[in-house]
């Protein structure tokens, strides 16, 4: 029994140094926070991926290059839906084997396609995820201009509320769209 409380006291004191550790540091963090007097900007990086020039065209040419095997595997899957269509209407009067040998081909055709459309999401994700690493390293850019134009000494990305009067995503496009 005296072991049990030993530990438990044990336990509560680290418990207690452990608090008063986190609350000294809570303390002396805002303390530093409240002596920063430095110029704070805010940007929505969402609106930068989709509101820039460089952006709009990125996506332009993601759908132009992408265009022909998105009609491709919409044309397949209605080829597969007519053939769906087709063999349910004759199925009653069909032999068995035949029945059967369509069936098959149904479901291959039906396997091949989802296999194709899977790689089309694949080869669209990871296009598009280079697009956006390149629109994200030019607006870094773009926010370094605006950073030193607005003699900024931190620009925060994504917050929960922005004052109008530190929002710099209007000034981040502009300037990212006369990048070049």
């Amino acid at each position: 029994m005296n072991r049990i409380n030993s530990k438990l006291i044990q336990s509560t004191l680290a418990a207690l140094l452990v608090s008063v550790g986190l609350t000294s540091t809570a303390v002396l963090a805002a303390d530093e926070a409240k002596d920063f007097s430095g110029r704070i900007g805010v940007v929505n990086s969402e609106r930068i991926f989709k509101e820039s020039n460089m952006a709009k065209a990125s996506q332009a040419k993601l759908q132009a290059e992408f265009a022909k095997r998105e009609k491709e595997l919409r044309d397949d899957a209605q080829k597969i839906k007519t053939a769906a269509e087709k063999l349910d209407k004759d199925a009653a009067v069909m032999p068995d084997a035949e029945r059967v040998r369509k069936q098959r081909e149904l479901a291959d055709a039906d396997r091949e396609l989802q296999r194709k459309q899977r790689e089309f999401t694949e080869d669209v994700n990871q296009r598009s995820f280079e697009e956006r690493s390149k629109i994200a390293q030019k607006a870094n850019q773009a926010l370094k201009v605006v950073a030193e134009q607005r003699k900024l000494d931190l620009i925060v990305q994504e917050a929960a509320y922005v004052s109008p009067k530190i929002e710099v995503t209007d000034d981040v496009i502009k300037a990212l769209n006369n990048l070049r």
